[in-house]
């Protein structure tokens, strides 16, 4: 979407760590990194990827300007033959990814990466910044309208959102989390993610009195009109005047209102009397729109209450994701290739359990369930494995080893596709629509109890065996 040069945002210590590799005679040394998650935000049972195209306008675009070069050389720190090196420097290596709106689980790759040491170091902070950022929006965009119980909601967030880009990408990457349109001009213009609105209290503020400003509204959008009734008493006048401009403005054009907005107050109640103040005077097709630091869980509460709400507007504690506002994906090296080409495996050890790493090259299976096409559990394999589905599957659980299951009658489906191939992109970037299209197609795939807002189904991301094993050697020590 923007031409904005990003190579320079990057962490300093992915330049310091660059120069010191060429130094060390290991500027071409291959290298395999994943980009995972650890945990899912909100105690949820699935997140939302999003970001990859936003990935890819980055790595197509990654140079190093004269000034980037001088600035580098005014630190003091870096190598004449390394500031020589970036002056020349592009993408070489290759990159796999899950395709964005793929419904995805705690530690196993979103991307992975494999190119030479300094290029793949050097990528680490904007490939995080993208995915991290727009797999929260996604994730919790999700939980809100899938709180909404079928009711449309719509993201209003980019007057809270933490700058520009946080704005634009959060409201797109809303939209693959499942809002149905957004407040954002740009989004539309850019992504055709549909752009919606009509009047702030300030439209009513301008006018003599409040009638004055619906009936004016009324003139000027009669195929769309949406009044905003909060302005100054919801059930004294704003519902009131709204029902006298429909009947004096919109009725003898032969118009009917879209709906009616609130955005303050005791929302489940006022909406209660306002449905019945509208039915009486002829006009239950106009809908109540609800605004006003809405979340899942109000969302939720309402409804349960009986509101007579039929779409949401959500906006800071979508945009900022309010409730948990950091993903906490990672990016870790999990193989090299030696001077043969044999691949090395690579682990992270720690004495925080959850951040001991799965090593080495590896693909991600899904695993369906044959009949009904839902997804039974993720499999971490080696990336020389093949899963014949025509074979019982042995599923076990890589912490607690005694847990395990046998799946028969099973699809499986390689989750990581190819997106560069020796610095060339081989992915056919979808359009949004198409994007929207699949993430919606993903979420059918998962059962009831995944999707649980308290106390989901813990769904299994496992490891084969022979995959096992490795980790197992690795933590042993009995490999180097």
């Amino acid at each position: 979407m923007t031409s904005f040069n990003y190579t320079m945002l990057c962490d300093f210590y992915e330049l310091t760590m660059g120069n010191g590799y060429l130094l060390s005679g290991m500027a071409d040394k291959i290298s395999y990194f994943d980009l995972f998650f650890r945990r899912i935000p909100d105690n949820g049972g699935f997140a939302v990827a999003c970001g990859l195209e936003q990935v890819i306008d980055y790595v197509m675009q990654l140079h190093f300007d004269d000034e980037d070069i001088a600035f580098l050389r005014s630190k003091g720190v870096f190598s004449e033959e390394f500031l020589e090196y970036l002056r020349t420097f592009k993408f070489t290596g290759d990159i796999w990814a899950v395709p964005e709106g793929t419904v995805v689980f705690p530690n196993e790759p979103l991307i992975t990466v494999r190119a030479p040491a300094i290029e793949a170091q050097l990528i680490e902070t904007y490939l995080l910044l993208c995915i991290n950022h727009q797999t929260l929006i996604a994730t919790k965009a999700n939980r809100i309208v899938r709180a909404a119980q079928g009711r449309a909601v719509s993201e209003f967030g980019s007057r809270r959102a933490h700058g520009g880009d946080a704005a634009i990408y959060g409201a797109r990457a809303a939209g693959i989390g499942g809002c149905l349109n957004t407040a954002c001009t740009v989004v539309d213009e850019k992504f055709g993610f549909p752009a919606t609105g009509t009047m702030a209290h300030s439209w009513v503020q301008m006018f003599d009195s409040e009638y004055d400003a619906f009936a004016a509204y009324c003139k000027c959008y009669p195929d769309s009109t949406v009044l905003l009734v909060d302005t100054y008493n919801v059930l004294g006048s704003g519902v009131p005047n709204a029902i006298k401009a429909f009947d004096e403005v919109l009725k003898p054009l032969g118009k009917r209102p879209k709906g009616i907005r609130l955005d303050s107050g005791d929302i489940t109640y006022l909406s209660k009397k306002a449905r019945k103040m509208l039915d009486d005077a002829g006009y239950s097709d106009c809908k109540i729109i609800a605004s006003n630091s809405l979340d899942e869980y109000i969302i939720r509460d309402m409804i349960f209450q009986g509101a007579k709400i039929n779409s949401f507007g959500v906006g800071e504690r979508l945009i900022t994701a309010r409730s948990e506002p950091v993903f906490g994906g990672v990016y870790k090296l999990v193989a090299v290739e030696d001077e043969n080409g044999e691949i090395i495996p690579k682990i992270k050890i720690s004495e925080n359990v959850i951040k001991i790493t799965n090593p080495h090259f590896k693909k991600v299976y899904r695993i369906y369930d044959k009949e009904n096409h839902k997804a039974l559990a993720d499999l971490l394999t080696v990336y020389d494995e093949e899963i014949d589905e025509n074979k019982e599957l042995l599923l076990f659980d890589p912490q607690y080893t005694w847990k395990k299951k046998r799946v028969n009658s099973f699809e499986a489906r390689e989750l990581l596709v190819p997106i560069f191939k020796n610095g060339e992109l081989v992915y056919k970037k979808p359009s949004y629509s198409e994007i929207l299209d699949y993430a919606k197609a993903e979420l059918d795939t998962l059962w009831d109890e995944v999707t649980r807002f308290e106390n989901p189904h813990n769904y299994y991301v496992d490891l084969s065996k022979k995959l096992w094993d490795i980790k197992d050697r690795l933590l042993e020590g009995r490999d180097k």
